[in-house]
């Protein structure tokens, strides 16, 4: 399974003269695998059979971000961590959920990044960020439950992505004061 992306690209008024680079989040299990989960009680996780994301979950959220930075033209450049290239910012976090749970009798997809927006020649973070995201999912079929991540996803990219941008300009800004 992949993560649909939303039809409406969330194109951003300005581009710094920057360029990110994105890595892939540190996550440990079972956030760190590729199969689909849910959590029906506040103990335990479970899979759902015979269905996989495409990749392991960090790997899905990196590609989803850089996607949605990409569209948004509010970088001159965005890599990921298995470019070469060098980068005057590095987006740095860490997965700490990636699943459905109940709650309130509801299922919803839950994704929590904890964000680090890195210059790079002085290695210092100039925003942090934690990210909650929950998104009411349907019903317990398996396609409402992937159009759940996907539309959790695609809030934590545009959220992310406009996130990035502001702290650019804050930082800029206090950099000229």
């Amino acid at each position: 399974m992949d993560l649909g992306t939303d039809g409406a690209p969330t194109v951003l008024p300005q581009t710094h003269n920057a360029s990110l680079r994105v890595e892939t989040p540190l996550a440990s299990a079972p956030f760190d695998g590729s199969r689909i989960l849910i959590k029906p009680t506040p103990y335990e996780f479970q899979a759902i059979r015979e269905a996989r994301w495409r990749d392991t979950a960090p790997i899905m959220i990196r590609d989803h971000v850089i996607s949605h930075v990409r569209t948004s033209q509010a970088f001159r450049n965005a890599i990921v961590d298995t470019s070469p290239a060098n980068a005057e910012l590095t987006l740095v976090s860490e997965l700490t959920a990636f699943h459905v749970m109940h709650q309130n009798s509801k299922l919803h997809v839950i994704i929590r990044l904890h964000t680090e927006l890195v210059q790079n020649n002085q290695r210092e973070s100039i925003c942090v960020h934690n990210w909650n995201i929950m998104e009411p999912v349907a019903d317990s079929q398996q396609e409402s439950i992937v159009q759940g991540f996907s539309k959790a996803a695609n809030r934590l990219g545009n959220d992310l992505t406009g996130w990035m941008a502001e702290c650019v300009e804050q930082s800029h800004k206090a950099a000229q004061n």
